[in-house]
């Protein structure tokens, strides 16, 4: 038997549990990686999207109002132009005295715009150019002669006659917005030679070469700031400074520096570096004044120096250049001597730069700030002309335009006599009382209606009730001139020498009772002539003649005269028992001044928009009221007023050979004291009293007057002059028995009559000699004399 060699099968045994995979289990780390990676990216994906939305939104921001209207520019006002003419009258240290707060620079040589010399009497000035609403004036070389109060000479460069200079007007005030910003806009090009080099030599000396941010300009301004031992430049670049202050809050958080640095670059992307500059030249902030932020270069240019911003010296640009760090901190007003080193660190940064050479950096140290005085530049010193100006304005424009449309408002405020009108109102309320006495005054050229000054409170500058423009009082005797005016419109029944009975009158008042009106001191004078009534302001011969010719005519003959608010229809309004405004009564005397001429008061000349376009003007209109005949004897009785009647005392300090015309007025109890009155050039209303309405103890001849005659003391005058009618004559007469008389008579006057009504019987002294037969200008002359 063979036997098998066969292999017995090994049994495979089988291990309980999970099989193990080992290339997952080597996989699992980097998986994790893998899986973070994802996650990261997705993060990221999402953060710039984010991001890029972020920007998106910025850019929205950054462009619409980069491109669009950047600010709200506020109207800005301006004074009437001094104009120098040969004839003008006008006071050589009142001319100076302009100049000076114009900010016209004293020089030994003039050669340049904006500068002057005196010597005596004698001016040379060089003008500034300046667009006008009538056309753009070219700056001039002038020489002006003056002979005491009067130009006598005014010839160019050449010595040429020159008919007129006229200067670029003052600024007086604006019409803000809500922010109170304010700014005067200007070309990079009109920028003065060393205004960029300096902003850029200590603000951004890679302003030309980074792309809104610079970490070289970090660096290089923490290594100048240790060699200067103090804070000279900082890091952040003019972009930067013009985003913050243009688009962003000056809150302090790192997602606000993002924000700035983002803005920064994307300005930078969408406009070139001349646009961003001359956006951040407009758009800086440089000072403040009470609630109106001082922003751009060009207007603080006139807020610390009174100049155009092209008429800056290396020092003066090299303070506003230094002032850009810390407008409050380097304010020259308040800490001038901080000024002065910041102002002379960057004169040294500028010559180190190579900008300048060091001797002319010595040179412009050694100099003072320059800085005019606070008064000398308050915008809206004058609120009560500037409250006339906007009320005029607002029934033509809408607020949002005077605001934020950049109109230039043109006025006829005289700078001159606004002031004249100030100081003399707050100086002789002064002497006066210390008390409660408050004034108001107003002032307009005789023959054209201009508005030349307004005052509405003793402290001229006060913002706060106006009395020129809304203070309606009782206004005593200045309707009289209406009263008699109306007796001299008929001439067959009155002349200037008719007699009016001054005695005691009893009428029935219009309420159911009596009204019976007495002389200021209670006496009565009889028989008197109508020039004198008037002259002496008697109550009772008024009240008669006012009753003789009707209250109605004279209310009527009121109207005429320009008065439109409506007037009781009693008989005490003969006496001014009636409340008027100062600015109701300057309305009505301007009438008597212009000869007869009804006229509105103009505050507003022209208004033109931002790039120089007429927008209205507004123009003189009038319309004969009352014929001059009349007109004539009225103002005769005027001036017998200031010669003989209650306005005797202006001629204690004016000349005597000036003829004046007014009348005062004075209110029950005294609570009131007017005075109105005129010259041959100015027209002027004043009025004294307390708000509460209790008494002043004061007369108009004595309160009221001495405001007026301080003025026209003060200023330049001329006399008022007879106006022309072929239905005049002049006649020699006795007042006093109204006969006729002769040159040389014993109190015989020479007074004008409307044709047909001077006195035919002759008195005894013309009786026994010849009439004298002169011609009609040698009486002119007789009566002047």
């Amino acid at each position: 038997m063979v036997a098998s060699n066969k292999e017995t099968p090994q049994k495979k045994t089988k291990r309980s549990g999970p099989k193990k995979n080992r290339s997952t289990s080597q996989r699992k780390p980097s998986d994790r990686f893998r899986r973070w990676g994802i996650l990261l990216l997705k993060l990221g994906i999402c953060g710039f999207a984010i991001f890029m939305a972020f920007v998106v939104y910025l850019d929205a921001v950054v462009i619409p109002k980069f491109e669009g209207k950047k600010w709200a520019i506020p109207a800005k006002v301006y004074a009437r132009p001094v104009e120098l003419y040969e004839g003008r009258l006008l006071k050589p240290d009142e001319l100076q005295a302009q100049l000076r707060r114009q900010g016209y620079q004293p020089v030994t040589t003039v050669r340049r715009p904006g500068t002057f010399a005196r010597t005596g009497n004698e001016f040379i000035i060089y003008s500034r150019g300046f667009h006008f609403p009538d056309g753009t004036e070219s700056s001039r070389y002038a020489h002006v002669q003056f002979n005491s109060n009067q130009v006598i000479s005014l010839t160019n460069r050449h010595r040429q006659p020159l008919p007129l200079l006229r200067l670029d007007p003052q600024p007086v005030g604006g019409i803000y917005p809500a922010s109170y910003e304010d700014r005067l806009l200007i070309r990079l090009e009109q920028a003065p030679n060393y205004l960029v080099p300096a902003l850029m030599a200590i603000e951004d000396r890679d302003f030309y070469e980074h792309w809104g941010i610079s970490l070289s300009s970090i660096a290089r301004a923490l290594l100048v700031n240790v060699r200067a031992g103090s804070v000279v430049q900082g890091g952040s670049t003019l972009t930067q400074q013009l985003v913050k202050n243009f688009y962003l809050s000056n809150e302090r958080t790192l997602i606000r520096k993002v924000q700035e640095a983002i803005m920064s670059v994307l300005l930078e992307l969408h406009y070139s570096k001349d646009e961003i500059l001359e956006t951040y030249l407009n758009e800086v902030y440089l000072g403040q004044q009470g609630r109106r932020a001082i922003h751009g270069f060009g207007l603080a240019s006139q807020f610390y120096f009174a100049q155009p911003i092209q008429e800056l010296s290396l020092a003066r640009t090299a303070l506003l250049v230094g002032i850009v760090k810390g407008p409050s901190y380097y304010n020259p007003r308040r800490f001038p001597e901080r000024a002065m080193q910041r102002r002379n660190l960057v004169l040294d940064v500028m010559a180190n730069e190579g900008l300048v050479s060091k001797a002319e950096a010595e040179r412009s140290k050694q100099l003072p700030l320059g800085i005019v005085s606070r008064e000398q530049m308050r915008t809206n010193a004058f609120p009560a002309y500037l409250d006339v100006v906007k009320k005029q304005l607002r029934q033509d424009y809408a607020e949002r335009d005077l605001t934020s449309e950049g109109l230039r408002i043109f006025t006829n405020m005289d700078p001159i006599i606004q002031r004249h009108a100030q100081s003399s109102l707050t100086r002789t309320v002064s002497a006066i009382s210390k008390d409660k006495l408050q004034g108001a005054m107003i002032v307009t050229s005789a023959q054209t209606g201009d508005l030349l000054a307004v005052v509405g409170d003793k402290h001229p500058g006060y913002v706060g009730f106006n009395r020129a423009v809304d203070a309606r009082r009782p206004v005593g005797s200045l309707l009289k001139p209406a009263i008699y005016l109306t007796a001299l419109e008929q001439p067959g029944r009155y002349t200037l020498t008719t007699p009016v009975k001054d005695l005691p009158i009893k009428v029935e008042d219009g309420r159911g009772g009596f009204w019976e009106p007495g002389n200021y001191d209670g006496k009565s004078r009889g028989d008197v002539p109508l020039y004198e009534a008037l002259a002496r302001s008697f109550n009772q011969a008024t009240t008669r003649t006012g009753m003789e010719v009707g209250v109605p005519n004279v209310l009527n003959t009121i109207r005429r005269l320009g008065v439109e608010r409506s007037l009781p229809n009693y008989p005490s309004v003969l006496l001014g028992a009636a409340s008027l405004t100062p600015m109701d009564i300057a309305v009505m005397y301007q009438t008597f001044a212009s000869g007869g001429f009804r006229m509105p008061l103009r505050a507003i000349d022209a208004v033109v928009d931002a790039s120089g376009r007429p927008l209205r003007r507004y123009s003189f209109s009038v319309e004969r009221v009352v014929d001059p005949a009349p007109m004539e004897l009225l103002r005769r009785s005027m001036v017998s007023v200031m010669r003989e009647g209650t306005g005797r005392r202006a001629y204690w300090s004016i000349s005597q050979d000036i003829d004046l015309a007014g009348k005062s007025g004075t209110t029950n109890d005294s609570r009131d004291s007017w005075f109105a009155g005129f010259s041959g050039n100015l027209m002027a209303v004043t009025w004294l009293g307390n708000d509460d309405n209790s008494s002043t103890g004061l007369t108009g001849s004595s309160g009221a007057l001495r405001v007026w005659t301080d003025l026209m003391q003060r200023t330049p005058i001329s006399g008022v002059q007879p106006l022309a009618s072929d239905r005049l004559e002049y006649v020699w007469v006795q007042p006093e028995s109204n006969l006729r008389s002769r040159q040389g008579c014993e109190g015989a006057r020479l007074l004008p009559y409307i044709k047909g009504s001077a006195p035919s019987i002759a008195d005894s002294c013309s009786q026994s000699a010849p009439q004298d037969d002169a011609g009609f200008f040698d009486t002119i002359k007789s009566w002047f004399n």
